[in-house]
């Protein structure tokens, strides 16, 4: 894994910048809620700032990825960031001349994340273009190993900001983060296939549905799209809110415990991200049921026993599943789908987990009135697992049956 960044430049500078770049992303995200807070003290209009940060990925998701497709996608990062900069840094100067407002934050927060709608899905279709497919596992395991580590490392460096030059100043470093992304991405030496060409609203349309058809005759693809968005609606709601509901119930220091259980979570994830790529190196859906049946007994198993000591075992089984199953997926991405569809393909899967959040967030939250917290965790992590199993044992059962019993690796 390390030889890859020290071999290989382009993934070298990408890795770097898209690390510095999350950095700037997280900051910027605290910052938008903190100061929608500042000027309404209203909840509601803080919640509002927080919707404003999704809904352009419901919107423009898909049409984001086949513009990624069609424009070449190293010039298309880059302009992405050169627009990013001044809607960022315009927040400063209406700060700092006392006319920054509500309405204003929100309208950036809303073309900052609809500017990322196009950025993600072409930053994802880069990897497989300067990378090789032995080395696709451990590029994908050491990103995402890098964006964890600042997700957990993000608290450190917002306290010491709040402390020292403010707030406002979080969009003033996000800002440096896009510079020096621009020139990491001048770096990377990127060959693509030309698909330019006149493109009209129609074409649009019509690539998106290209694409839909196509995964439909993609049996892999489309199983995957399908355990992805049962593992994430049945994940989401019991990881974000019932774990920090359940711990309310059971102790008083609930808050400070989730904060604990979200950086032991990272962690293993972290450790199991960089451990991967030496025993794994093709991934398959096999593997992703694999990850999804370690996952959704994490949850089974915090559910049942459902006292804090437990949650701490629990929320480490879930950090090697959710990575195993999260990899799995990306790899089978860039090793089934064409350069041609990459973008639409990242885009489809970006919007598909932002829909199963939304449901499931819309959905379990009704039912946490009338259920049991314990009830919900253990149904779901039930569901999660038996699923995985299910399928687990049709692709490898079936198959060693026809093979007369001869041994059968699940990851292959």
């Amino acid at each position: 894994m390390y030889t890859l960044v020290k071999r290989n430049k382009n993934f070298r500078y990408y890795v770097i910048g898209g690390g510095i770049s999350r950095l700037g992303d997280i900051l910027s995200g605290l910052a938008f809620l903190f100061l929608a807070h500042d000027l309404t003290g209203s909840a509601i209009h803080t919640t509002g700032m927080a919707i404003a940060e999704t809904l352009p990925y419901l919107f423009f998701g898909l049409v984001g990825g086949v513009i990624a497709d069609w424009i070449p996608r190293k010039k298309l990062l880059i302009w992405l960031d050169l627009l990013r900069l001044p809607l960022i840094l315009s927040v400063v100067l209406l700060d700092s001349a006392g006319n920054l407002s509500y309405q204003y934050l929100l309208l950036v927060s809303f073309l900052l994340q609809t500017i990322g709608c196009f950025f993600n899905p072409a930053h994802r279709a880069v990897l497989p273009l300067i990378t090789s497919e032995d080395e696709r596992t451990a590029a994908n395991s050491l990103q995402d190993s890098i964006t964890r580590g600042i997700t957990i490392l993000s608290p450190l460096v917002t306290v010491s900001m709040l402390e020292t030059i403010g707030v406002i100043h979080f969009f003033t470093l996000d800002a440096v983060t896009y510079l020096i992304s621009i020139f990491c991405l001048l770096q990377v030496n990127v060959t693509e296939t030309n698909n330019k060409g006149s493109k009209s609203v129609r074409d649009l349309f019509s690539a998106i549905f290209s694409f839909v058809f196509w995964v439909k005759q993609q049996a892999t693809i489309r199983q995957l799209f399908l355990f992805t968005f049962i593992t994430v609606f049945f994940n989401t709601w019991v990881w974000e809110v019932g774990l920090l509901l359940a711990l309310a119930d059971l102790t008083t220091n609930h808050q400070s415990i989730y904060s604990v259980l979200q950086g032991l979570f990272g962690t293993v994830v972290i450790v199991t991200n960089l451990i991967l790529p030496y025993l794994v190196k093709r991934m398959t859906l096999k593997t992703y049921l694999i990850g999804a049946a370690i996952w959704g007994s994490g949850i089974t198993y915090y559910g049942i026993i459902y006292e804090v000591n437990h949650f701490y075992i629990g929320c480490a089984i879930v950090g090697i599943g959710l990575p195993i199953a999260g990899l799995s997926r990306v790899y089978l991405i860039q090793s089934l789908v064409t350069e041609e569809k990459l973008g639409r393909a990242f885009s489809f899967n970006a919007v598909l987990l932002y829909f199963a959040n939304t449901i499931s967030l819309a959905i379990f939250g009704v039912l946490a009135a009338f259920v049991p917290i314990r009830f919900l965790m253990t149904g779901s992590g039930a569901i999660i697992l038996l699923t995985s199993v299910t399928f687990l044992l049709v692709k490898t059962v079936g198959p060693s049956t026809r093979r007369r019993g001869r041994p059968v690796n699940f990851f292959k």
